[in-house]
């Protein structure tokens, strides 16, 4: 088939799916709307109030030479394992704290400052797009499961899965050479390190108030961006669900569901997942005839496969550099089957130290504090989140109105 009838088929198919999408929603617009404000209620009760301050707090660590002071620190760590420079080592901390797609807009934003390579920002990012511990313990664990020491399980599964990841991806593009920032240093160099800080901010002679203000409009863009992709994707899965699809495509996936010893009804939350990583969650608790281990393995590889909607955001930021998407996507496919497998394996252990299947009052008394810790930060999000996200966004409005009346 030539070129040119693949660029057509693609192009009926693209204004196909738009039509199918947009005619879906005038038929069930009841179901479109519940999902469209169940996403949004997501987005401005706990994605922006709880990424907005890091994104911020990011841009100016980069604009004040901070984060080119962490990657002397860290070079002799992040070099050897990940082939990255030191830096990589503000991208993946981050994306650990903060969640998705947090590790994508800061490794952009080092592409952006030439501070890695294109071939060294796609290693990067394939790793420090993970799911943050807030998500994992408070939503999925006690808001799905009823079960907070699951969380334990999942989030070392998790983090190995996305770190088992990272040495792999060291691999790619071996033949190109190594930049040129730090790449003969094998010991810290504290003062080399204070130099770069102060030679970062002396380059960057922007007034504070103004590195502020494009860290705030920064930040609110991309939110913003990433807002619209949570709800699109809500109001997609739930109109491929209404439209047979899902269910469709889950019995197509039956055979492999079993080869890995799992039950079949898991096909349609898994499918759901795929799409979106918070609603296949919770359909995956709610599968009666399985097991705990069962369904912790299936969550375990919607977490490392993070959803076309996150893969959407990740491209999204990413369009805006050189890097390739996909190295990122095959990063997550790997990430999803790792991450279930380290559940399954460490499922023994967990069981004997956690007492997962047991009652609450069997949990070790080192992690009594824990799960009301992370809950409370989940109900704080939710009672503050939209107070916050309003405010943020009036004062984006301000900044960016007296930035029009500036340029006019």
């Amino acid at each position: 088939m030539s070129y040119v009838n693949i660029s057509k088929l693609k192009t009926i198919l693209l204004a196909f799916s738009a039509a199918l999408i947009a005619v879906s929603m005038i038929i069930l617009p009841e179901e479109s709307l519940d999902a469209s404000v169940r996403g949004l209620n997501m987005w401005w009760g706990i994605v922006f109030p709880s990424l907005f301050p890091f994104f911020v707090v990011s841009e100016l660590l980069i604009s004040f030479g901070v984060v080119r002071f962490m990657g002397v620190i860290l070079e002799p760590l992040m070099r050897p394992l990940f082939r990255v420079p030191g830096v990589g080592g503000f991208a993946w901390a981050m994306g650990m704290a903060t969640g998705f797609p947090a590790g994508a807009k800061i490794t952009a934003r080092l592409r952006q400052e030439n501070q890695i390579t294109k071939i060294e920002a796609e290693r990067l990012v394939s790793f420090t797009n993970s799911s943050s511990p807030l998500f994992i313990f408070a939503a999925i664990s006690v808001g799905f499961f009823h079960n907070p020491r699951l969380g334990f399980l999942l989030a070392i599964a998790h983090y190995l899965g996305n770190f088992s990841v990272g040495l792999i991806m060291r691999f790619y593009g071996r033949k190109e050479k190594q930049s040129q920032y730090r790449k003969s240093s094998k010991l810290i160099n504290i003062r080399e390190a204070f130099s770069q800080l102060h030679q970062t901010r002396l380059k960057n002679n922007r007034p504070i108030g103004k590195l502020l203000g494009d860290a705030v409009v920064s930040s609110i863009n991309t939110l913003l961006m990433i807002g619209g992709f949570i709800i699109l994707f809500s109001v997609l899965n739930k109109i491929l669900y209404h439209l047979e699809i899902t269910p469709l495509l889950a019995a197509m996936i039956e055979n492999i569901l079993l080869l890995f010893n799992l039950p079949k009804e898991f096909g349609t939350p898994l499918i759901a997942g795929i799409f979106e990583i918070t609603l296949g969650s919770q359909l995956t608790s709610k599968i009666q005839d399985s097991t705990i281990l069962q369904q912790a393995i299936i969550v375990s590889f919607i977490l490392g496969f993070n959803g076309f909607s996150v893969h959407a955001q990740a491209a999204s930021i990413l369009a805006e550099t050189d890097i390739k998407f996909k190295p990122f996507f095959f990063a997550r496919i790997m990430h999803g089957f790792l991450s279930g497998l380290f559940a399954f394996v460490l499922w023994q252990p967990f069981v004997r130290h956690f007492h997962i299947d047991s009652e609450p009052t069997a949990i070790p008394v080192t992690f009594l504090g824990t799960n009301e810790w992370w809950t409370g930060i989940l109900q704080f999000l939710l009672k503050v989140g939209p107070i916050l996200t309003i405010s943020s966004l009036i004062l984006y409005l301000i900044i960016y109105k007296k930035r029009m009346d500036f340029i006019k």
